[in-house]
């Protein structure tokens, strides 16, 4: 009963994990460059850092990707570690530069 009781926590764990990844996807960039931050406070809902850290390595994994996580401080970091084609790398770089150029302007 215990046994069957802790499976179906970690899947529902999963699932969610796999939903807010879902919710952070960028159609633009076709799957690719995607991460998840996760933190403390996501812990104390969620459980101990190491079945959080095996959950999101699964739930990355439906969505194909090389899942790679990261620890600091009170963050568990989860991404992508896909190479990732030119065009896409090219499109995400020019979103970067256009998102640094428009907090520039604002704090003139």
């Amino acid at each position: 009963m215990n046994d069957e009781l802790g499976r179906r926590r970690y899947e529902k764990l999963v699932d969610r994990l796999e939903g807010l990844m879902r919710a952070s996807l960028k159609p633009r960039y076709c799957g690719y460059h995607e991460h998840l931050i996760l933190s403390s406070g996501d812990f104390e809902e969620m459980g101990e850092l190491t079945g959080v850290r095996r959950a999101a390595r699964e739930a990355g994994g439906r969505f194909g990707w090389q899942p790679r996580r990261h620890a600091a401080d009170t963050r568990v970091f989860v991404f992508d570690d896909r190479g990732v084609p030119r065009g896409i790398s090219k499109l995400a770089a020019g979103d970067g530069a256009d998102a640094i150029v428009a907090e520039l302007r604002c704090r003139e």
